[in-house]
């Protein structure tokens, strides 16, 4: 087989590029939130993704959980959060901010509660 790579070249709509890979280690953390059972799991997701702001890498909600532990009518969403800075090793009190800002736009928007508080 012959590939004229001149030809998918021109053919391409758009040079694509890969994100920079920052070399400082990721910070992760689980942020289990109950909200009404009717709230859509992907408005949850869309608020703790604008909390967080620039420093989330990741999100991925990994359950949903009804039951009596988090009352009639309502449901846990728990997501496993990534985040890194480009240019420095996150600390603990960046995290905790993060955190707080990711918990308090799915408060606002959702009517979100952190579970077990």
């Amino acid at each position: 087989m012959e590939l004229r790579l001149d030809y998918l070249l021109d053919a391409a709509p758009e040079e694509v590029t890969a994100p920079a890979i920052s070399p400082f280690p990721p910070a992760t953390f689980d942020l289990a939130l109950v909200v009404a059972e009717t709230t859509p799991a992907a408005e949850v997701t869309s608020a703790v993704r604008d909390g967080a702001g620039p420093l989330l890498e990741g999100l991925r909600l990994f359950d949903v959980y009804s039951g009596e532990q988090v009352g009639a009518g309502r449901k846990s969403l728990a997501f496993a959060v990534r985040l890194r800075a480009p240019d420095h090793t996150l600390t603990a009190e960046e995290v905790a901010a993060v955190r707080a800002a990711a918990l308090a736009e799915a408060a606002r928007r959702c009517d979100a509660t952190l579970r077990g508080a």
